[in-house]
């Protein structure tokens, strides 16, 4: 770990006010929907209204716990050690398919039971994928962008991890998965004619995916048109229209969703958005749409800064942090509105859930990190130039002086 700079030397904030302020903004806003979203279902099922109240507060602590210590690492610790950590997430996507070790909810295993919390394996993969793609464009990158092999070699650990989500199943992380390591490679260098080739072959085999299993194919066609059967195979994505529909543009109040009222399936989980949008309307389902834009622009905003500078592991890292997101946020509020089919995958910071907020904060707290790094080898950079600049002068008034000096002994 490494010792850090005070502010007052930096001469800047030591961390981006705009990725801090937003990630604040959602966890909260998450943190008031879920307590709206799960007062009901929580005596059903609990006994108590605050069960899941009393649980989020308890992940939002442990996360923010989690963030900071992330934090005090310095990123050339990740670096060195991201092989190591794909090693480790694949580990856990094996432990989960083992019986008796992973457990199972609506018959799929993606979670080791860690005491109160529930570790969901593929949480984690995310982050440790992106901090061995970071070092692997690093180390490889001019076979990236000049040959074919260079974009081969990480589809070996990818695909590992894609089988093992298959047969957990988690479709989404998947797609998220593979989006993310697609949308690194591309911003690593990777020929654009290469991309769509990459792109159309992804897509083929999504396609057979979603083929090989039944009930995939009943949720696209559900999707297609959910009203055609509202009470069966559509029920979901129905109530969640409906939700929309009442919201309008300032919504029914804080508190007074009817949805949530054991109509909308997992109001508080994957359709937390839908009940926001209800509550407190369009303008509220915009301004949380906001949030998220300027989150993943200024954490993009940050890479670039760190690719300008020649860190690009720094860079490749907050690109990646920041597709996985804006792919996350997009395909969580899609479904919901109806755009995409159902996925079981949270909204980052707001969805109830402690394995996605705990890797959440793991991620911004690493990107601030690199966003503290950058500035600090900026003023570095600059108080060094500054230095030298004042060495120079100094060495020519010493000059001058010994000419005045040699001068007054020649007269």
């Amino acid at each position: 770990m490494s010792s850090s700079t005070p502010q007052s030397k930096l001469g800047v904030l030591p961390f981006d006010p705009w990725v801090l302020g937003c990630a604040i903004a959602l966890i909260l806003t998450g943190f008031v929907m879920i307590s709206s979203a799960s007062l009901d279902v929580a005596m059903e099922n609990n006994g108590t209204p605050y069960y899941y109240v009393i649980r989020q507060a308890s992940f939002i602590v442990i996360a923010l716990i989690g963030a900071v210590i992330v934090w005090n690492f310095p990123i050339s610790f990740w670096e060195r050690t991201g092989h190591w950590w794909m090693l480790a997430a694949g580990f856990l996507l094996i432990l989960v398919l083992i019986p008796g070790v992973g457990k199972g909810v609506n018959g799929s295993h993606r979670w080791l039971p860690l005491g109160p919390l529930n570790l969901q394996a593929s949480e984690v993969a995310k982050f440790c994928m992106v901090l061995y793609m970071g070092g692997y464009l690093v180390r490889r990158l001019h076979e990236v962008r000049s040959s074919w092999k260079g974009i081969a070699k990480p589809t070996l650990p990818l695909g590992i991890f894609c089988v093992l989500l298959y047969f957990e199943p988690d479709f989404g992380a998947l797609v998220v998965l593979m989006g993310t390591v697609m949308g690194m490679i591309f911003l690593g260098g990777m020929r654009f004619s290469q991309f769509l080739v990459v792109i159309v072959s992804v897509v083929a085999l999504l396609g057979l995916v979603v083929g090989l299993q039944p009930y995939r194919v009943a949720r696209l066609q559900s999707f297609l048109d959910p009203w055609q059967d509202p009470f069966g195979a559509g029920y979901q994505l129905s109530q969640a229209q409906i939700a929309f529909g009442r919201g309008e543009w300032f919504g029914t109040g804080l508190g007074n969703s009817v949805q949530k009222l054991f109509y909308l399936p997992e109001a508080h989980t994957d359709f937390v958005f839908s009940v926001l949008a209800e509550e407190l309307g369009f303008i509220g389902a915009a301004s949380l749409i906001v949030l998220y834009a300027v989150l993943v622009v200024n954490i993009f905003r940050i890479g670039r800064r760190g690719e300008k500078m020649k860190a690009f592991f720094k860079a490749y890292v907050c690109y990646g942090f920041g597709i996985i997101f804006a792919g996350q946020a997009l395909i969580n509020i899609g479904v919901n509105v109806g755009a995409l089919p159902t996925k079981g995958l949270t909204l980052p910071l707001v969805s109830y859930g402690g394995s996605s907020l705990l890797v959440s904060c793991a991620m911004l707290a690493v990107i601030l990190r690199i966003d503290y790094e950058l500035k600090k080898s900026r003023f570095d950079l600059s108080a060094t130039r500054a230095k030298g600049k004042s060495n120079t002068s100094d060495g020519a008034a010493k000059k001058r002086s010994n000419e005045r000096v040699q001068q007054k002994v020649h007269v």
